[in-house]
């Protein structure tokens, strides 16, 4: 083999195992070119303050789909999570258990282990009756849309300290938006778990052949469980954030973000089908979503052009990754 066949190999490889990235790149370089004020310390930290909600659930579902299964309940999630956090809050508060200041960490708490229990239910409904969480969760997202509702009687709960809304609106050093470094330690814990623990490898052998991951001693139900375990108090987490952004908990909140969601991990290249995923292309995707909206919104362009583009990207990213799996599936029989 001549030297440069193998530079063009290479280049070949590293244009087909980083295309979302090299995409990326030349979205951005246009955007610093011709977008006014995109490349600044400002609106770049804008752009991660804007996907932090929706990028730190997506490094949950990153999982959930990589072990082969899904969740639309997310968005629903979301308003559960703001609604319990300031119902649980004022309710505490006013009885005098306990004062706002105090009583706002028990209502974190609350979410969070009300997500943790939604999730082991999921979980355990597609392993003890094999319904696909698809269907399960869209159930839930109802389910779920409507018991935020009740709790809230459907006006939005403002009984919150005003402490509270450092978590959601803060900044560090007086320039760093805090819903970002939520978004790089959800990245770091996902990072961890599915590149250096056993449990990660056991996601991707699930999601890759259940039967054969059963078969190699893997508790398959535990790690579906997990997962959508996983993803659910992720989704707490995220409405935590929103309604400390706002500094109240409503039922309408989270509507549609199950989209944005599982766009940036589809546009990161995890495979529906399971088994194929990493949580670094899942940053690139949120990053990429970031960049599209906001590069968008520099230009002027409406929210219903932004539907549109969001859409054909989503067809884009489905379409690459079929192309690379398939790719991928050949170069493993030519061998």
């Amino acid at each position: 083999m001549t030297p440069a066949a193998g530079n063009n190999f290479d280049i070949s490889r590293f244009s087909k195992k980083y295309m979302m990235e090299i995409i990326l790149f030349f979205i951005t370089l246009t955007l610093v070119f011709s977008a006014p004020g995109f490349f600044s310390l400002g609106n770049i930290l804008n752009v991660f303050r804007n996907v932090a909600l929706a990028g730190v659930i997506s490094f949950g579902m990153t999982m959930t789909i990589i072990g082969g299964e899904i969740d639309l309940s997310v968005g629903s999630a979301i308003a559960l999570s703001a609604v319990l956090t300031a119902s649980v809050t004022g309710a505490l508060a006013k009885a005098g258990i306990l004062p706002m200041n105090q009583a706002v960490i028990i209502g974190m708490i609350v979410a969070v282990l009300v997500g943790l229990c939604i999730g082991y239910i999921i979980g355990f409904i597609r392993t003890r009756f094999n319904i696909p969480t698809f269907i399960i969760t869209l159930a839930m997202l109802n389910v779920i849309y409507g018991s935020s509702a009740l709790i809230s009687k459907g006006f939005p709960v403002t009984t919150l300290p005003d402490w509270y809304n450092w978590i959601g609106a803060g900044q560090l050093f007086g320039f760093f938006p805090v819903p970002a470094l939520w978004l790089l330690i959800a990245f770091a814990v996902a990072f961890v778990i599915m590149n250096l623990t056993r449990f990660g490898r056991e996601v991707y052998a699930v999601g890759g052949n259940p039967e054969s991951a059963r078969l190699s001693g893997i508790n398959v139900t535990k790690v579906k469980i997990i997962i959508m375990v996983g993803v659910q108090v992720m989704a707490a987490c995220s409405g935590i954030i929103l309604s400390a952004q706002v500094m109240s908990g409503s039922s309408t909140f989270g509507r549609g973000y199950e989209m944005d969601v599982i766009s940036a991990v589809i546009i990161g290249g995890t495979s529906l089908f399971g088994g194929i995923g990493k949580v670094w292309g899942t940053m690139i995707g949120i990053v990429f979503l970031g960049v599209i909206n906001n590069g968008m919104t520099l230009f002027g362009v409406g929210d219903f052009e932004k539907y549109i583009v969001r859409g054909l990207l989503i067809l884009f990213a489905v379409l690459l990754n079929t192309i690379q799996v398939q790719s991928l599936q050949k170069a493993k029989l030519s061998k």
